[in-house]
Parts: structure tokens; sequence; C-alpha cells
């Protein structure tokens, strides 16, 4: 990791070495996802019928992170990032193209979208690993920060273009394009990205993950740290995988909103919050996350729902404090597999989340199911709210 240079402003972390190609990557990973995602959420509904499965085919791969949590994390440490970050692009790329093939029934698409749950798990373990070596501990941040608003940025022009190409080219087209976006990826962090050593010592095995995880579950601080970062957000996007059933010609705004409203959290929160004030500021952003999503039980206008979707992912910005307090109380040679498990955890939560409130749409309605799930994530932010009270410890209390 460089910890000589200080990165505390957007024109000093694009001037770090290799920023620009790894956010461009990731960027291209990101707008791959918002296309395909709703590209397949839409095959499926369309197919269908079904709230449950629209949502599970958008969500699903979250499901295959707790098998790749439990079992392949360690490779996130163990394996030379640029290749890793590249083959794992290409694959989630030519798994894409394989959902777009026509005809292709739709219980055959799950097996694949599962396929693809289990690379993103590396995946993201790889990425963010990559990120805490090519910035200071002290930049991390605002690097975190500048990626997730990338990822809203990309999935804003990634839904909005995603239901013009769905509109132009049909469903299994866009899916055809959201291939093309993941293999760019792939290309841009070969070619940029600088050859290095696994940060970990050893080879990857299910064994070596099961240690690491344990070692990170060990301290009951990270454990308040994974468990704010995966439950009340999680619970939130079970309200937006309803987005699509709730108003399927309108799905395209929602979900573009909700992108604008994490960007805008995720700007504010990694650029512009003091750090006197990071600690205090997580279970407020929490409630904002899930508040405004009760409005739908009153099943309101699509103007009213688009300005309750996008003040509520404002409070996504919550996740960049969390995380940066989970890093402080991590070692380094074990960065990439605890940011793997927390991206992991989430994932999978999303998807539990997504497939809960797809059950309670088929018995109720997706404005019911909504209204659920936001109630539930208010009640869970508030049980975990006492152990998010302490200030973001020091880097030198790291052992935690």
């Amino acid at each position: 990791m460089i910890d000589s240079r200080v990165v505390r402003t957007y024109r000093e972390l694009f001037r770090s070495p290799e920023f620009t190609p790894l956010f461009a990557a990731a960027s291209a990973q990101s707008a791959a996802l918002a296309v395909g995602g709703l590209a397949l959420g839409v095959l499926v509904y369309d197919t269908t019928g079904s709230p449950l499965l629209s949502a599970l085919s958008m969500f699903g791969p979250a499901f295959a992170h707790v098998v790749g949590a439990m079992a392949l994390l360690s490779a996130a440490d163990r394996v030379p990032p640029r290749a890793a970050m590249a083959v794992l692009l290409a694959a989630s790329g030519l798994g894409t193209a394989v959902l777009a093939v026509p005809g292709l029934p739709v219980w055959a698409m799950f097996p694949v979208v599962l396929g693809l749950g289990l690379l993103g798990a590396v995946l993201g373990g790889v990425r963010y690993g990559l990120l805490s070596q090519i910035l200071p501990r002290d930049g991390y941040l605002i690097g975190r920060s500048v990626l997730n608003a990338s990822n809203g940025l990309m999935q804003i022009g990634g839904f909005a273009v995603g239901g013009v190409l769905v509109a132009v080219l049909s469903a299994r087209g866009t899916l055809l394009a959201a291939a093309g976006l993941n293999l760019l990826g792939a290309l841009v962090a070969w070619a940029f990205l600088t050859g290095r050593p696994p940060r970990a010592q050893g080879r990857p095995s299910v064994a070596q993950t099961w240690r690491g995880n344990a070692l990170l579950w060990s301290s009951r601080r990270r454990r308040n740290a994974y468990l704010a970062m995966w439950l009340p957000n999680g619970l939130v996007v079970g309200c937006e995988a309803m987005l699509v059933p709730y108003s399927p010609g309108h799905a395209g705004l929602l979900l573009a909103v909700s992108s604008v409203g994490m960007l805008a959290g995720d700007v504010l929160t990694g650029r512009f919050v003091p750090q006197r004030w990071r600690g205090r500021l997580s279970v407020p952003l929490l409630v904002l996350l899930a508040g405004p999503y009760l409005v739908f039980a009153l099943r309101p206008a699509i103007w009213v729902a688009a300005a309750a979707v996008l003040v509520a992912s404002i409070g996504y910005g919550s996740t960049l404090l969390v995380q940066e307090r989970l890093m402080a109380l991590t070692p380094d040679d074990v960065h990439g597999q605890a940011l793997g498990l927390h991206s992991s955890g989430m994932l999978t939560t999303q998807g539990v989340s997504a497939a809960l409130a797809g059950a309670i749409a088929e018995y109720t309605s997706p404005a019911t199911a909504m209204a659920v799930m936001a109630t539930a994530s208010l009640v869970t932010t508030l049980a975990l709210a006492p152990g998010l009270r302490p200030p973001v410890p020091a880097p030198s209390t790291a052992a935690g």
C-alpha cells in the first residue's frame, strides 16, 4: 500500500497510479449489471408474470455469494489481482451472453444467474482489496466513495439506457449489450493495471477461507460493522426488487432515481462529511434509507413514489461510514477477504430479501411487500444502533 502520499481530494485521487483504470473497469461492470439486471427482470416478468421470479432473476446472483463467502474468498488475497479481475470479468460477460440465447427456458437461466453470483463474490474481494493497495489508508474512503458514485451513475445510465434498449432491441438483445460491457471491463483491467503478486501467501482453499472468516468474525466490533452493512440495506433492496412489479412501465425511472439518491449519499459521505461526524451519522442515514418506503403502503402516484425512492436512497451512504470502521479494525493482509465478506454478505441478504419481498407480494401486493420490508429494516436499525455509537477507531487499534 502507498502510505507516503495523501489522498483527500478528487484531483489527488485520480492522480494516484492505477486508480483510473480500476475505476473504468469497475464502471463497465456496474453498467453491465444495471443493463443486464433490468433486461433479465423484464424478460422473466413478461414470460411468467411472477413478481417472485422477476425479483429472483434480478437479485438471484446474491444467493451464490454466500457460497463464495464460505468457500472461495481466500482467493481474493491469494491470486494476482490484475489477472483475476480480467478473467472474472470476461467470464461474467460470457455468462451474461448465455442468458441471451433465444429459447432458453426460465428454469435454465437460474443456474447461470447463480454462477454469475459466484464469480461476483470473488471479484468484489479482488477489486476492493486492490483498491486498498493502490491508495493509502486515509484515501480509502474517498476512493471507495468514488467507485460507489460511479456505480450509481452507471446504474442511472444503465437503467435509463437499458429501458430504451429493451424497447428497441428486446430484452435478449440488451443482455448481449451487457455482456459486451463486461468484456470491455476485462480488457481495461488487463491492459492498464499493473501485475502484482498476491497480498497473502499460500494457496486459496476452503480451509483458508474458513480461517480468514473466523478471524474476521472473532471481533465483536467487526461483527457489529458487518451486521450494520448487511441487514438494514439488504431489507431495503427487498423494496427495490418490487419496483418492476409495482409499475412495470416506470421501473426504469424508479430504479434510476434510486441510483441518483445513492450517488448523492456516497458523494456527501465520502467527500464532505467531516471525520468527527462520521461515527454519528450511520444510524440516521440507515433510518433515512428505510423510512420513505413506508409511503408505498398508500400505493402512491408514480411521482410520489419516485420522490420517496430518491430520498431513501441517500441513506445508502451509511455503508461507507461503517465500512471505514471495518477497515480500521482489520489487518492489511486480509483486506481483500474482509471486503469480499462484506460484499458477499450484503448481496446475500439482498437476495434473500428480494425473495422474501417477492413471496409476500405473491400473496398480497408489491406495495404491501415494500412497506413490510421497510418496517423490518427500521426495526433492525434500532436493534443495531447501540453498536454503532462509538466513533470510528484510529488505525492503530486495527488488531481489534
